[in-house]
């Protein structure tokens, strides 16, 4: 009974950071982008500073219609955001933010965080091809090929980790990580981190949904809540992604008193690297198909075998 109660204590937890977390995130963007763009737009909503911009973004959403394509395959079009969003809500489960504090240990956990990462995807394509817009079609066949070329390398980046810490277990790479990491497998953090956002459609990996060709691809005919469901996934995806470039190739908890104030310490880095996520969005200019896919198999994914090399070898020095 008590082992049941604790379950489902983790799982009410891991909920309830899925459903604060990407808000914060978005937040964060309103925030960020505003500044660094000078639009005092979102610093009005509810007096000081705006707070209470993502709560009118929440209201404008409910208010509005939800339209359904004539056209379009209505079963899929409407399954389309739960399978872009659940998926990372299932992952959240087995990150771990300290010592103990993870919804489910798992000893495969990276295994499972790549495979199941994977269908978030599908929830994408699956919006494009049955929303009968063509417009949403092209933004679907980007995405699939953009899939191809960076999901690659970005599992090649996530397994060198696994090997220096020899285990598949995120907890277990975190306790076998050190300082000297930041180093040595700096080129898997760099290929791991930019084939992240580019799995995640973010800047300046945005061709799917690219508003100057195609209005805003496989999410054009979407509407209302189902599309507000899109934009919690894009959040949920870069916590996921800041989580496990944290737990992978920063320490996760490691810091000063980890003990006590490990989740302290995942979160600040977690933090961290989603402002850098939410940066990156105003301060890099879109890349072109031909420059994203260049970078993937010509850049990307050589630098990540060669991650996988050293990672060998230094394994093998340490016998």
């Amino acid at each position: 009974m008590a082992d049941a109660l604790e379950l489902a204590l983790r799982l009410v937890l891991v909920l309830g950071a899925f459903l604060v977390l990407p808000l914060l995130v978005g937040q964060t963007e309103h925030k960020v982008m505003a500044h660094m763009q000078s639009r005092v737009g979102p610093m009005y909503a509810g007096g000081f500073h705006g707070w209470a911009q993502l709560i009118a973004d929440g209201v404008k959403f409910a208010q509005k219609e939800d339209v359904v394509p004539a056209a379009a395959d209505g079963a899929v079009f409407r399954l389309a955001p739960a399978v872009a969003m659940v998926p990372y809500l299932v992952v959240l489960v087995a990150i771990p933010i300290g010592p103990g504090l993870v919804g489910q240990e798992l000893d495969i956990g990276l295994f499972f965080v790549l495979a199941v990462m994977g269908v978030g995807v599908l929830g994408t394509l699956m919006a494009g091809w049955a929303s009968a817009n063509k417009y949403s079609l092209l933004g679907g066949m980007r995405v699939a090929a953009q899939l191809m070329a960076y999901e690659l390398p970005f599992v090649l980046a996530a397994v060198s980790p696994a090997m220096a810490a020899r285990t598949l277990s995120l907890s277990g790479i975190v306790e076998a990580w050190e300082p000297w990491w930041l180093i040595w497998q700096l080129p898997g953090l760099v290929v791991f981190f930019v084939a992240g956002l580019a799995e995640l459609q973010r800047p300046p990996f945005d061709m799917p949904v690219a508003d100057s060709e195609l209005v805003f691809g496989p999410y054009t005919e979407y509407t209302g809540l189902r599309f507000a469901l899109f934009l919690l996934a894009e959040y949920a995806g870069i916590v996921v992604l800041a989580a496990l470039t944290t737990v992978l190739f920063l320490g996760g908890w490691q810091g000063p008193f980890a003990d006590q104030l490990g989740w302290l310490w995942s979160l600040t880095k977690i933090g961290v690297v989603a402002l850098l996520v939410v940066w990156l969005r105003v301060a890099v200019p879109r890349l072109r198909a031909d420059q994203l896919q260049r970078l993937a198999w010509q850049a990307l994914v050589p630098i990540a075998l060669f991650q996988l090399a050293l990672t060998s070898a230094v394994g093998v020095w340490n016998g």
